[in-house]
């Protein structure tokens, strides 16, 4: 047994309103910067639908992930070193930039200081690449919300084998949204991938880095990742990704995409694993075994054994105690409702997803049923508008029955929990029905609905001892790549998008950013008295702050 620990996330797609907040939080962080406007280390997909880029899930076409051989061995989809060094400088197996889509801006000018005239001034929008006139064709979210639904979301890959079963008509048709990260793989593909040995996994807690000093910029990773989550800067001539914000990380702050969601759906917390088992995990023959294997990695904090080797191995006292009191470790291990995405695509992704249950509910509704009722949500499963093989090609290769397991269990919560909050008795059937106790659904329901900020976020922080070597990875993994300093100002497009470049995160940053989130003052001056963090509210009441006081509440305050 080799304890490792891993940084993971799950997201509830059941609480997702497809607001983008996420996308954009990340975008102004990471990616606002020349090189970069095509790029969305976080997206927002709606589902059916082709993603970003354009049918990424196919991978006879990308040729990403792992494949398993005959003799039990995993090999890159795309190839080994051979196939590489034949494609090194021309790599045929990547997206363009039509699959993606080509970043435009609008001639705001012509609006802006157009003189009265007959008729309304239009902006045109203008290419960022070419800074020519265009049209546009397609976008990040261009089948958003089922946008074109005929003619895109019915090329979604995972409608392969039960296209009858997805209608497309407005009156039939149902939609959920699946936001995206890179996975943080525990078998990552693309570091496999890479031939200057640029990408690599930190040992401490799991987060997958492009070290820019070694880039080259083949490309071959955006090529290996499945998930096409790693992309190419043009203008550094380098490969980034989603760096899971590691120096929020190591202050102990959430991600950027995690600390601005309107829906409270994302979970951060800590997994310990057997670094020993993963690639026998991952080289299972049966795809639909993949889920319990990957699960069968997991280790369990509590016990004195995995304790003790975790000591071993380096990992401090209060990381072990925060995969104790991790929600990840909770919904994956203890309640059994997070499922992988794409697992069959053999890298053991760490971002794993709760399957929407709101479908379920609306179909009885139409009938005139009860749609809360267990009975009756159990009976409906199987009669889905969204199809329940189809949620099983997405989160546990093809196999229903994880996928029926997960959905039954969020149902009988819904039922058991309405007796409570109606007044009536509860139901201990109900739980049973599903292989759970009362007391742990109770648990599940106050984690998936009621979950405070320190619930749902437990990130422990980065040891003062490690702070050297963690200042020279922080200079190695920036995402710079320009030799010139920054400019006074910056660019049309944001900070970063002119000639210069970012500064590289250090450690200062991190301080200072763990002082400005936690400071009782406000960095212009002032202090946050009188303000509420709604992201603490449990949802009772009104909190105080909430409302400004009226000029008559505070001349009654005075008399």
């Amino acid at each position: 047994m080799r304890v490792m620990a891993q940084m993971s996330m799950v997201m509830n797609l059941d609480k997702c309103i497809g607001c983008h907040t996420c996308s954009v939080t990340c975008k102004q962080a990471w990616t606002n910067r020349a090189g970069m406007e095509y790029v969305w280390f976080n997206n927002v997909e709606t589902r059916p639908g082709l993603g970003y880029p354009r049918g990424y899930e196919d991978q006879e076409e990308w040729k990403g992930g792992w494949v398993r051989s005959p003799n039990g061995r995993l090999k890159l989809r795309a190839g080994g070193r051979i196939n590489k060094l034949l494609n090194i400088f021309s790599n045929p197996k990547m997206p363009s930039i039509s699959d993606y889509y080509e970043p435009w801006t609008y001639d705001y000018e012509t609006v802006l200081n157009a003189p009265a005239q007959k008729n309304f001034p239009v902006s045109r929008a203008y290419s960022l690449i070419s800074g020519k006139p265009m049209n546009i064709e397609w976008s990040a979210n261009w089948d958003d919300d089922l946008a074109g639904s005929s003619e895109h979301a019915a090329k979604d890959p995972m409608l392969k084998g039960i296209e009858d079963k997805v209608k497309f008509e407005f009156d039939q048709t149902f939609m959920f949204y699946l936001p995206r990260i890179c996975e943080h793989c525990l078998n990552p593909s693309c570091a496999a991938s890479c031939p200057s040995g640029a990408i690599y996994k930190r040992e401490e807690d799991g987060i997958v880095l492009v070290d820019q000093h070694k880039c080259r910029g083949w490309r071959m990773c955006v090529t290996g990742c499945p998930y096409k989550k790693v992309y190419f800067n043009h203008k550094t001539g380098k490969a980034e990704k989603c760096t899971f914000c590691y120096p929020r990380i190591e202050v102990g702050i959430p991600t950027v995409c995690a600390e601005t969601c309107v829906g409270r759906l994302r979970y951060i917390g800590l997994m310990l694993y057997d670094a020993d088992a993963v690639l026998d995990a991952a080289s299972v023959e049966d795809d639909h075994d993949l889920y319990e294997a990957q699960r069968s990695v997991f280790l369990d904090p509590y016990d004195p054994e995995v304790q003790r080797e975790a000591e071993k191995a380096g990992i401090p006292g209060d990381w072990i105690e925060a995969a104790k009191k991790s929600p990840v470790r909770r919904l994956i291990m203890d309640y059994k409702v997070a499922l992988p995405l794409h697992p069959e695509y053999r890298t053991m992704p760490m971002v794993w997803y709760i399957p929407p249950l709101s479908p379920v509910v609306d179909v009885i509704k139409d009938t005139g049923y009860d749609g809360e009722d267990h009975d009756n949500l159990f009976a409906a499963i199987d009669t889905l508008r969204i199809p329940v093989e189809y949620l099983a090609n997405l989160f546990t290769a093809g196999d229903v029955e994880p996928v029926d397991r997960v959905l039954r269990k969020l149902g009988a919560m819904r039922a058991y929990m309405r007796d409570i909050n109606l007044g009536r008795d509860p139901k201990a059937h109900i739980p049973e029905s599903v292989g759970m106790e009362e007391e742990d659904m109770y648990d599940m329901y106050r984690l998936l609905a009621l979950a405070k900020y320190d619930e749902r976020y437990v990130i422990p922080t980065a040891h003062g001892e490690q702070a050297h070597s963690l200042e020279e990875l922080a200079t190695d993994c920036a995402v710079s790549g320009y030799d010139t300093q920054p400019d006074e100002g910056s660019g049309p497009f944001g900070e970063g998008s002119g000639s210069g470049s970012l500064t590289p995160v250090a450690v200062d940053n991190f301080h200072m950013l763990q002082n400005r989130q936690t400071s009782d003052e406000l960095v212009g001056g002032g202090d946050k008295s009188g303000r509420v963090n709604l992201l603490n509210w449990d949802g009772k009441g009104t909190p105080e702050g909430l409302f400004p006081e009226s000029d008559r509440e505070k001349a009654g305050d005075s008399r």
